[in-house]
């Protein structure tokens, strides 16, 4: 039988990222959910059965030490005793409630689980282990989305640079362990950055980058990769808020929306896939353009002395076959105005050109070229002030498609070169 996936159920997985509203009664069965998984956490803590621990010591046997060890119990920070609750504990048995349908008994025996893996595991104490450079490129924590939520990038395409000596290792269960706990620790170094209290930002956001990540030499990754994948369901409910992957080859996006419905026993839609062509404009959705890396099309460079996502960002729309005009007023001498524009998707013709005010000065090209649409990076440029004028940014469409453009600018003085020399 030949699987066809048309453009339609692609779109559908790609946009279908939202959550359905709650009504009044979900509202309320959530509630009583949530009462009855604290009644039964607390049992279970004084009950001493949290962890599969028999009950060998009854509650009215305990001592001093042992109820302020239970009251200690914590997860990611946050006290599970809801008799003594951290301002998160309900925050965080929610997510094994909506991990498990706010199916009460089923909830309890993932935390349970959870924690008895916490504890063999050591996850604890992995953010002090050293494990090594190898993964170091391939991930990391930058900016945020337009909810505040930290945004995680893997970049496993970044792997394919490596030895294939290297890559053959993973095959070893040792290596394989390795990964997994790298990965384990890069997790728990994003939780630090999240806050459990009410009106926090209680979850993160998945990039999954998957350019390049294909091929022999990257099979043992790709089976540790989906080890990666059940731990994180099993262990860390409701932690991602969204995965997001992007640069899927058709072939894997295939195999992937089957696979990641066999792992979570359902359709999820916190899973949005992007192919090469629509990366840039599936991570707008979610990520403004000033947090969004240069790489995928956005604003925001590493360690940038110029901007800040504190800078005003405009937006305009591009209809199909037409042009734009972009003007950076420039009154004021002796000053240098730097610019950032991108264009999602590129593919259009794109000229700056210093304008002065008076009549008789010349004109100065500061570029003019073609923008293909393959092109990611936006432009940055800066022009010294020596006259009055203006910078116009000229940008044609070339295809049947209406873009959007992202621009900011800023002012800063600046002691020309030569006065530098002078004696």
């Amino acid at each position: 039988m030949e699987l066809r996936i048309h453009e339609g159920n692609e779109k559908e997985h790609e946009e279908n990222y939202e959550e359905p509203l709650l009504d009044h009664e979900d509202e309320k069965l959530i509630k009583r959910a949530l009462i009855d998984f604290k009644c039964k956490v607390e049992d279970a803590m004084h009950g001493n059965y949290l962890f599969g621990i028999p009950d060998t010591h009854p509650c009215h046997n305990q001592t001093t030490k042992e109820i302020e060890q239970l009251n200690e119990i914590k997860l990611w920070g946050v006290a599970l005793m809801p008799s003594k609750p951290h301002e998160g504990t309900d925050t965080l048995l929610l997510k094994f409630l909506k991990s498990k349908n706010y199916v009460v008994h089923e909830a309890l025996e993932k935390l349970r689980k959870t924690l008895a893996w916490r504890k063999e595991f050591k996850a604890d104490e992995i953010l002090e282990e050293n494990l090594g450079p190898e993964f170091q490129k391939v991930a990391y924590l930058n900016t945020v989305d337009k909810e505040g939520r930290p945004v995680f990038y893997h970049v496993y395409g970044d792997l394919k640079d490596k030895p294939m000596q290297y890559l053959e290792k993973m095959r070893s269960e040792e290596n394989s362990e390795k990964f997994l706990r790298w990965r384990v620790q890069q997790m728990e170094k994003c939780i630090k950055e999240l806050n459990f209290e009410p009106g926090g930002a209680d979850s993160l956001i998945q990039v999954i980058d998957w350019k390049d990540f294909q091929g022999p030499h990257t099979k043992e990754l790709r089976s540790v990769y989906r080890k990666c994948w059940t731990l994180l369901e099993e262990h860390y409910p409701e932690i991602i808020h969204q995965y997001i992957i992007v640069n899927v080859p058709l072939r894997y996006y295939v195999s992937h929306s089957f696979s990641s419905r066999l792992i979570t026993h359902k359709p999820s839609n916190k899973i949005i896939f992007a192919r090469p062509g629509k990366v840039t404009e599936t991570l707008l959705r979610f990520i403004s353009p000033e947090n969004l890396l240069v790489e995928y099309g956005g604003l925001k460079r590493i360690n940038d002395n110029e901007f800040s996502s504190e800078h005003k960002v405009f937006e305009l729309n591009l209809k199909a076959h037409a042009s734009t005009h972009i003007e950076i007023p420039a009154p004021e001498v002796g000053v240098t105005i730097v610019w950032d524009v991108t264009v999602v998707e590129w593919d259009v013709t794109y000229k700056e050109e210093f304008i002065p005010e008076d009549e008789g000065s010349y004109q100065v090209l500061l570029q003019d070229k073609e923008k293909k649409g393959g092109e990611t990076l936006c432009v940055r440029n800066s022009y010294y002030i020596n006259e009055a004028g203006m910078i116009s940014i000229f940008i044609h469409n070339h295809i049947n498609k209406c873009k959007k453009v992202f621009y900011r600018y800023k002012t800063k003085p600046t002691v020309p070169t030569y006065l530098l020399y002078k004696t």
